[in-house]
């Protein structure tokens, strides 16, 4: 008896998921056991349902094709097509994306921090407490691991596109559209920022420090200062070029893009004393 079929059809976008014998046509064609799920067929070939739209598939002789769940199980010489997630990608509530992120993408972290993205990170944190984190705290889980979306506990997630965090920025704002808030989170902690009295840490600060500026910010969660100062050219030019890329793709999708307050800061003392709140470090994102 010969064995069933199906075949696949992936969009261009999801073919470096591919292996490199099936990029160039972007069609795979599979035996089918018939009780398997087209979702299982897709990720079998090392695409995360993460970063697949809604499937449709049409047998031999129909003109059109029929939308289906991931949980659809093909018939024989039926064919599905595989696009792309839809951008902009919405969320399930509450409220707009929050984010955590695997231990490869701290500067990607710290860049959504500064436009003011709620984004978790921790430089020690294995597969499983991610996986525990995204669904507990329900935040989309960013990573380029692949293994990390293939997994089932997975509440939601995303494939980070890009090898330089600038670009891979932009890849999240693209996909997820979310509303920006620059200079309201802590680069160090994630933590929000509030504007602070000088007079209430002007001795952490360095003589020059106080002779120079006047307006500070203190992240709420741990005490960490902020002024505009020596690095704030370089985290500006970014947190505009974020703004103006995330205003151009929302355009007329209503989406709000946040304007960056007039005393948030970027740079910092590093002559505190020990037993005072401690202060970040002055450098740009790396």
């Amino acid at each position: 008896m010969t064995p069933a079929h199906i075949r696949l059809r992936f969009a261009d976008g999801l073919l470096f998921f591919l292996a490199a014998r099936h990029r160039r046509s972007g069609s795979v064609e599979l035996p089918h056991d018939g009780t398997s799920t087209l979702g299982h067929a897709v990720q079998s070939l090392g695409v995360p349902l993460t970063e697949v739209g809604e499937l449709t598939v049409h047998g031999p002789g129909e003109a059109t094709g029929r939308a289906v769940g991931p949980g659809y199980r093909p018939r024989e010489a039926e064919t599905a097509y595989v696009p792309t997630a839809p951008r902009p990608q919405a969320v399930p509530a509450p409220g707009p994306p929050r984010f955590v992120l695997d231990v490869h993408l701290g500067a990607l972290a710290r860049r959504l921090r500064l436009v003011g993205l709620d984004a978790a990170y921790g430089n020690d944190a294995s597969d499983d407490e991610l996986l525990a984190q995204a669904g507990r705290e329900r935040r989309v889980l960013l990573t380029q691991d692949r293994g990390l979306l293939l997994r089932r506990a997975l509440w939601l997630g995303a494939y980070v596109r890009g090898a330089r965090p600038d670009d891979q920025l932009l890849d999240v704002l693209d996909r997820f559209a979310p509303p920006l808030k620059p200079w309201t989170r802590c680069m160090a902690c994630n933590g929000t920022l509030a504007p602070v009295a000088k007079s209430e840490i002007a001795p952490l600060l360095r003589p020059g420090t106080r002779r120079t500026y006047d307006s500070f910010m203190r992240c709420v969660s741990c005490s960490r200062v902020f002024w505009r100062g020596a690095h704030s050219g370089r985290l500006e030019s970014l947190v505009d070029r974020a703004v103006g890329a995330a205003a151009e793709t929302e355009r007329g999708r209503g989406v709000t893009v946040g304007d960056a307050p007039a005393d948030g800061g970027a740079a910092t003392d590093r002559g505190a004393k020990a037993n005072a709140p401690r202060l970040a470090g002055g450098s740009e994102p790396a």
